[in-house]
C-alpha cells in the first residue's frame, strides 16, 4: 500500500498536537506509538467515551461472512481523518461518504500511522447496514521496522500487544483488524509474528462473534518484503492463522485462480486487491475498476478495493454525487448486488446520507446549517443511476426538503395521464410473522403528482405477490397489482408533507422489495398537498406532463408494535468539565459535558439522541421571563455531549439542555417529557469548574 506523496496541504490534513486528557471538541485520531498501545493511554483520553460506537441492533448483529464471494473496501484517502474525525459531525455537506453498502460486506479504514482505529461514524452506519468494520495496523519504513522489533522481541511481547489491539476493537465496538507488515523482518523474528496474528485471531474471536482479523500480503515466511501478488507458500502460513487475505494489487490475469486452488475450501477468504488509484493494478483501476472485478467474478475469488476516494480526491466531474453514482454502478454491472438487508422489523429509513444543507424533524425544519455526520446515515436505497432514457429520474437530493434528517429520494421528470414509473429502492429479508404490518410514509409532491409503494412479499417456495400502497384515487393501473390498498392520507405536521399510513396482513410471508411508484392523480388531496407546500411554490409544472414527488422516509412495523422510551426521571443527568469565559457585549462563553444514564435496574438501547437547548432571558427593565426559541445543538450516538463555546447573551438567567431520546424505527420521544439538564447562569464571576 502506497505512503500518499506529501504535499504542502499535507500537515494541515493531520490533527494538530493535542492533550487527549483535556476537554475539546471530540475527535477520533490514530495510536502512533508502541509505547501509547502498551500504556493503554487511549482508554484516559478524554476522547474515548465519544468513540464508542452504538451496539449492534436487531437488523445487524453479529454474524459469519456468507459462503460466497465477497468485497472488501479498504477506505485511504489523503491520509485519513478528515471530515470523519469529528465525532459530533462537521460542517462541511459534501463531505466524502459512501451510501452504497449493499455491495459491501467488510470495510476497513486505513492510514499511514501504526494503529488506525476507524472513526465511530463509520462503524455506526456499516453496522447499521450489516457490513464488518477492520482497524489497521501497519508497520513501515524505518519506525515500523523498529516498532517490530519491539513488538516480535519475544513471544509474550507479541501476545501482549496482539491482546491489546484485540482490547481496542472490543471496547470501541469495531470488528477486528487488518495486519500490514509493510517492512523486512529477520527469519528469526518470524515465529513471534506468526504468535502475534494467531493470538490476535483467538483474542478476537473469544470474545466478539463474527470478527476477522485479515493478513496483508507484504512480509513473507522468509522475513523478505516481498508481495507476491497471489496466495502461496510464502504467504499462506499467516493465511492459515487467520481469517483471509488481503492481496496486493498488481497482480497478474491468472494469480486469482491460483490462488483460489492452493486455498481450497477457503478461496472466499482470498481478498485480490484492486487499487482504484491505477498504480500498476490489474485493468488499470480508476473507471475502468469493472475490468479486475470481471476477472474475480469469473474465478470466483474476493474482492479488496483500495481506495475508492479516488473519485473525491480527484475531483471526478461533474460532482462527486454523479460520478460517485456512476463509478459504483460500474462495481453492480460487474460484481452484481449479493447482500440484502436482513433483520426484523421494525424497519425505518429517512434515506439519510449523513450530511446534508438542514435537519428536519418530523417535518419541521429545526436547523438550515450545512452539517455532516456519517453516523445519521439511515438505510440506503439500491437506487440504479445509470439509466438517464427513464421517464422520471431518482436521486438523492441534498437539497431538497427532507422529512427527518437530511435526506430524501427526489423523484423528477415527465408522466403522462394513466401512466406511472415504478423504481426498486430496497432488496431486503425482513421475516415477518402472522401479524400484520403498520406501514407510514411520507410524501411532499406538486400539482397532480402522488407517490406509492409497491411491497414485494416472498412465500416459502419463494413465490412473489406485489401489494400497491397508495394514497386517493387510485386510477386504473392498480389493476395490475394483486393488491391494491388506499392509505389514510393526513396533512403532515408540516406544510407540503402528507404522511401516508396503511396495514396488511402479511400471513408469514418475507418482505423481499419495495419499489416506490410515480403517478398521476388529480384529486383534491393532491391539490392540498401543493397548496400547503411552502418550499416548492416556484415549481409550477409547465405542462401536466411534468412530474416531481419527494419521498420524505418509510417506517414498516408489526400492528402491536408500541415505542417504549423511559420517562424522564428514569435518567441521571449531569455536566462536567464546566468552563466558563467572557465573550463580547457582556456575553459569556461556556464549553461543557453535558453526560447522563439510565439510573440502575434500566436497560434500554437507543440509536442516537437529539440535543437541544432552551435559553431563558429577562425582558430588559422588567422582571419578567422571555424563553428564547429552541436551538437544535446536534446529535449524539454516544451517552454524552460536548458543548463548545456556546455563547450566553447577557441576561440570560437559565440554560436547558434537552436531550431527546431516538429509536431504530424513527420515533422520538416527546421533548416535553425528555431527560434534560439545567443550569443557572446568572453568576457574575468567571468560574472553571473539573
Amino acid at each position: 500500500m502506497s505512503k500518499p506523496s506529501s504535499s504542502p496541504d499535507s500537515d494541515l490534513l493531520q490533527p494538530p498536537p493535542f492533550d487527549t486528557k483535556q476537554p475539546s471538541v471530540p475527535i477520533s485520531y490514530p495510536i502512533k506509538t508502541l509505547e501509547d498501545l502498551e500504556a493503554r493511554s487511549y482508554f484516559n483520553s478524554f476522547h474515548y467515551p465519544f468513540n464508542i460506537t452504538l451496539p449492534p441492533s436487531s437488523s445487524s448483529s453479529p454474524s459469519p461472512l456468507p459462503n460466497r464471494r465477497r468485497l472488501l473496501v479498504c477506505h485511504d484517502m489523503a491520509g485519513g481523518y478528515l471530515d470523519d474525525k469529528w465525532v459530533q459531525g462537521g460542517t462541511n455537506p459534501d463531505a466524502y461518504a459512501i451510501w452504497h453498502w449493499h455491495f459491501i460486506d467488510v470495510f476497513v479504514y486505513f492510514s499511514h500511522s501504526l494503529v488506525t482505529l476507524p472513526p465511530p461514524c463509520w462503524t455506526n452506519t456499516a453496522h447499521h447496514h450489516g457490513v464488518k468494520v477492520l482497524g489497521t495496523f501497519i508497520t513501515e519504513w524505518d519506525e515500523g521496522r523498529a516498532a517490530c522489533d519491539v513488538l516480535l522481541s519475544t513471544k509474550e511481547s507479541a501476545q501482549m500487544y496482539a491482546e491489546r489491539l484485540a482490547e481496542l476493537a472490543i471496547n470501541l465496538g469495531f470488528d477486528g483488524w487488518l495486519i500490514n507488515m509493510e517492512v523486512k523482518l529477520d527469519r528469526g523474528q518470524i515465529p513471534n509474528l506468526k504468535e502475534f496474528v494467531n493470538h490476535l485471531s483467538s483474542s478476537m474471536h473469544s470474545s466478539v462473534p463474527g470478527s476477522l482479523v485479515l493478513w496483508y500480503d507484504s512480509v513473507t515466511v522468509d522475513g523478505d518484503l516481498n508481495w507476491q501478488d497471489q496466495l502461496n507458500d510464502y504467504n499462506k502460513p499467516f493465511f492459515d492463522i487467520c481469517d483471509g487475505i488481503f492481496v496486493n494489487y498488481t497482480w497478474k490475469e491468472d494469480y486469482p485462480s491460483l490462488s483460489a486452488a492452493v486455498a481450497g475450501d477457503r478461496r472466499f477468504d482470498v481478498y485480490m486487491g484492486i487499487d482504484v488509484f491505477g498504480r500498476n493494478t490489474y485493468g488499470g483501476g480508476q473507471w475502468n475498476v469493472n475490468a479486475a472485478l470481471d476477472v474475480l467474478r469469473k474465478d470466483d475469488v474476493s474482492a479488496a478495493i483500495f481506495a475508492p476516494g479516488w473519485v473525491y480526491e480527484t475531483k471526478q466531474p461533474p460532482d462527486f454525487e454523479t460520478a460517485n453514482n456512476s463509478w459504483w454502478d460500474l462495481v453492480e454491472k460487474s460484481w452484481g448486488v449479493l447482500r440484502k438487508y436482513p433483520g426484523v422489523l421494525p424497519f425505518y429509513t429517512n434515506f439519510d446520507q449523513g450530511r446534508g444543507y438542514h435537519f428536519s424533524k418530523d417535518g419541521d425544519l429545526v436547523s438550515d446549517a450545512t452539517w455532516c455526520n456519517i453516523s445519521c446515515q439511515g438505510f440506503q436505497p439500491h437506487l440504479n443511476f445509470s439509466d438517464a432514457t427513464n421517464p422520471i429520474q431518482a436521486l438523492i437530493d441534498l437539497k431538497e426538503s427532507s422529512y427527518s434528517g437530511g435526506g430524501n429520494i427526489t423523484f423528477k421528470g415527465s408522466l403522462e395521464e394513466h401512466a406511472y414509473f415504478e423504481k426498486k429502492i430496497f432488496e431486503a429479508e425482513f421475516l415477518l410473522s402472522e401479524l400484520p404490518i403498520h406501514l407510514t410514509y411520507s410524501v411532499k409532491s406538486d400539482g397532480n403528482s402522488s407517490l406509492g409503494l409497491k411491497l414485494g412479499f416472498a412465500s416459502t417456495n419463494n413465490k412473489r405477490e406485489y401489494i400497491l400502497i397508495a394514497s386517493k384515487p387510485l386510477n386504473n393501473f392498480s389493476g395490475k397489482f394483486i393488491k391494491a390498498f388506499v392509505t389514510d392520507g393526513n396533512k403532515g405536521p408540516s406544510p407540503g408533507w402528507v404522511v401516508n399510513e396503511g396495514t396488511i396482513a402479511t400471513n408469514g410471508y418475507t418482505l423481499a422489495e419495495v419499489h416506490a411508484v410515480c403517478y398521476r392523480s388529480d384529486s383534491s388531496l393532491n391539490k392540498m398537498r401543493w397548496q400547503y407546500s411552502s418550499d416548492v411554490s416556484d415549481r409550477t409544472p409547465a405542462s401536466t406532463s411534468d412530474y416531481f414527488a419527494i419521498l420524505g422516509h418509510v417506517s414498516i412495523q408489526t400492528s402491536e408494535y408500541k415505542p417504549d422510551f423511559p420517562v424522564s426521571s428514569s435518567w441521571q443527568v449531569d455536566a462536567k468539565y464546566m468552563k466558563w469565559a467572557a465573550g463580547p457585549q457582556d456575553s459569556k462563553i461556556l464549553s461543557l459535558q453535558i453526560s447522563w444514564e439510565l439510573k440502575e435496574g434500566k436497560n434500554y438501547q437507543f440509536r442516537s439522541y437529539n440535543v437541544y437547548l432552551v435559553k431563558s432571558s429577562k425582558q430588559e427593565g422588567t422582571n419578567s421571563t422571555l424563553d428564547h426559541v429552541m436551538e437544535y445543538l446536534g446529535v449524539a450516538q454516544v451517552k454524552c455531549y460536548y458543548v463548545s463555546d456556546l455563547k450566553v447573551p447577557s441576561g440570560t438567567y437559565s440554560l436547558k439542555f434537552i436531550i431527546q431520546v431516538c429509536g431504530d424505527d424513527g420515533t422520538s420521544q416527546e421533548l416535553d417529557e425528555s431527560p434534560y439538564y439545567e443550569l443557572e447562569v446568572e453568576v457574575p464571576q468567571i468560574s472553571i469548574t473539573m
